[in-house]
């Protein structure tokens, strides 16, 4: 269906129209772009293409991705069977960023994503927002791998239905783990990932660890595991913004729980073991200089040398002053995202289809 998606939670704000979306046709058309690149993908050049699109013969129907400030038109749609698993879409072309939030996450999570959606409207992308198992105060009951195997379905959705020509995963805060994570399993959609971006790529053991029960719950939880509880709950004390269970807390807090990607107190061993595999797929690495859920004591600018350097060489901006959301720096952020999206690439990138 199209329609609006607004910030405001009055049901007034959201327009609903009873034409069918443009990405219906695209999902009856025959054969897949995806099992061309099973065969193996000969007929693709050498090298990546980021600015050159192909768009769908409904995408002119628009008059834009954004109505006024905070509200959003495009399509909303089903891509599991869960009833979470829900996908709003602005813009309807073959290549798509998604945007993959971080806990307490969902729909709108970030002030940028309003104008990113209008610049790469501009550049015929389109932009997925999608809710997942661990979206909202879901976090603390699902896992880095409930959220790998959402997001691929997701992008087996695009690659089956919609004729997708590639995406490109965006994430912010946690979702940046979430997207480390997809990229170690090498599911067979994540040969359609062209690029990622980590947006505040931050350690919440580090920021954790600064807050006065974490030392405690740790333990706690690390007894629950042994002791066979780990899917329990904990108590309210350990998370008053979300029920969260043992093996979650312990993931996100423990020294190299699953979530421990980019902590200041890896080895540069540690980090090429979490992150090496990155080095496979073309990576900008946006970095706040003023995070507040970095702890004073880390060194940043260090910090992200390290961790484009553990993913290969991966690209790196420092925004100078940008808090975790870089709401205080919406434009640098859209300039970052859009330029990495459509370069054609450092010479060097391999081609993902072959």
């Amino acid at each position: 269906m199209n329609l609006s998606l607004s910030s405001s939670t009055t049901t007034s704000s959201s327009s609903l129209t009873s034409s069918s979306s443009s990405s219906s046709s695209s999902s009856s058309s025959t054969g897949s772009w995806f099992s061309g690149i099973v065969r193996g993908r000969s007929d693709r050049p050498g090298s990546v293409k980021m600015g050159t699109n192909s768009t769908s013969s409904g995408a002119g129907d628009f008059a834009g991705p954004v109505v006024r400030k905070n509200q959003y038109r495009g399509v909303l749609f089903k891509y599991g069977s869960k009833p979470i698993q829900v996908a709003f879409k602005t813009g309807d072309y073959k290549q798509q960023v998604i945007f993959i939030g971080g806990l307490t996450d969902g729909f709108l999570a970030t002030e940028y994503l309003e104008p990113l959606a209008i610049a790469l409207d501009k550049e015929k992308w389109s932009l997925v927002q999608f809710l997942m198992s661990s979206s909202y105060t879901g976090f603390g009951t699902s896992s880095l791998q409930q959220d790998a195997m959402e997001l691929d379905q997701l992008i087996s959705h695009f690659i089956n239905k919609e004729d997708s020509e590639g995406v490109v995963l965006l994430g912010h805060s946690t979702g940046c783990q979430d997207i480390v994570h997809y990229m170690r399993t090498n599911a067979a959609c994540s040969r359609a990932v062209r690029a990622a971006i980590l947006q505040a790529p931050v350690s919440d053991r580090e920021y954790r660890a600064t807050l006065p029960e974490t030392a405690g719950m740790i333990d706690l939880a690390s007894s629950m595991i042994s002791e066979g509880r780990g899917s329990e709950l904990m108590l309210r004390e350990a998370d008053p913004t979300a029920p969260i269970t043992a093996n979650r807390y312990h993931s996100l807090c423990a020294y190299m729980g699953d979530d421990d990607m980019f902590s200041s107190d890896l080895s540069d061993d540690q980090l090429r073991m979490r992150l090496g595999h990155m080095s496979n797929t073309p990576c900008q690495v946006i970095f706040s200089m003023s995070d507040e859920y970095v702890p004073d004591y880390v060194d940043k600018k260090a910090l992200v040398e390290r961790l484009c350097r553990a993913m290969g060489g991966a690209e790196k901006v420092e925004i100078e002053y940008g808090n975790h959301s870089l709401s205080n720096r919406v434009d640098e952020a859209v300039k970052a995202i859009i330029d990495f999206v459509k370069r054609e690439g450092p010479s060097g990138w391999d081609d993902p289809w072959n």
